[in-house]
Parts: structure tokens; C-alpha cells; sequence
């Protein structure tokens, strides 16, 4: 029973298959944010990327929660910061807000609670921060699918689209 619950020790192949995938969107994510000076999106965005690539079958990777929880975590999070200002104790609503909120959505994605974090304590500008969120899960999402049809014997993803 024990050893049904633990996961899979991955091959050498498959684990730097799945470090290169995420190093590579990461830095492409950095790059594009650097441009447009918006960095603040690396660590969400990187716990998303280690779902999608080393969990590809989890609900907490599949691309309604990744998608979809990142907004709702950014709609929260820019709801709680007008509302509230830009606090830590702010900043903790806005995770609790954004859990609940992707429970009662069927959009289980534990990282966008961090976006929620960062919109109230770094208020990016909306017009700037959203598309390029919205933008990065998506890409993330085809990054995650494409990778999945490179390496033989990996689990397919997305194990369902929405």
C-alpha cells in the first residue's frame, strides 16, 4: 500500500528532459518580462512549470487550473489590493480568497495563491501584468504538451483539456 502512494523515482533521461523543458520556458518567461519589466512573475510561474513537467497528471497541472487559477488568483488579488491596499495582512486574504475561490471553480492550482501574494504586495500595472500572465500560462501549458510528445514513455499531457 505503502509504495502505491509514493511517486515514481524518474529516469536520468527523464529528469534532465524535464529540467531542460523548465529552464527553457523560465528563461523565456525572464526574458520576456525583463522586456517589459515585469519579473515579479518567476515564482508562480516556476512552481506551475514543475507541476506541468514532473506531474503532468495531477488536477493541479492540468490547463483549467493552471489557466483559469492564475486569473482568478489576479482578479483577487487586484480586488483585494483596491480594497484593501498593499499589506502582508492584505496579502494573506487575497491567498485565502484565491484558494477558496479555485475550490468552488474546479480549478485547483496551488501557485496562482502566490499571484494573488504578489499583486497585493508589488501592485504591477494591470494592463501590463494580466496578458503577460495570461500569455506565460498558456505558453506554459504548450511547453508542457509539446514535451510530452518528445521523450517516448512519458505521461501524456494535458491528461485533459478543461
Amino acid at each position: 500500500m505503502r509504495d502505491r502512494c509514493r511517486a515514481a523515482r524518474p529516469t536520468a533521461a527523464a529528469a534532465l528532459h524535464s529540467i531542460s523543458a523548465v529552464t527553457a520556458v523560465l528563461l523565456g518567461l525572464v526574458a520576456i518580462g525583463a522586456m517589459i519589466h515585469e519579473p515579479v512573475l518567476i515564482p508562480p510561474l516556476a512552481a506551475s512549470a514543475a507541476l506541468v513537467h514532473s506531474a503532468p497528471t495531477l488536477p493541479l497541472a492540468q490547463p483549467r487550473g493552471v489557466i483559469v487559477g492564475h486569473l482568478v488568483g489576479a482578479a483577487v488579488g487586484y480586488a483585494v489590493l483596491a480594497a484593501a491596499g498593499s499589506s502582508a495582512w492584505a496579502a494573506a486574504v487575497a491567498a485565502g480568497v484565491t484558494l477558496a475561490l479555485n475550490m468552488v471553480a474546479r480549478t485547483p492550482h496551488s501557485p496562482a495563491v502566490a499571484t494573488a501574494v504578489i499583486i497585493v504586495l508589488q501592485a504591477p500595472a494591470p494592463d501590463r501584468f494580466v496578458p503577460l500572465l495570461f500569455g506565460s500560462t498558456v505558453l506554459l501549458v504548450l511547453t508542457g504538451f509539446a514535451a510530452s510528445r518528445v521523450r517516448r514513455g512519458a505521461p501524456r499531457y494535458p491528461a485533459y483539456w478543461w
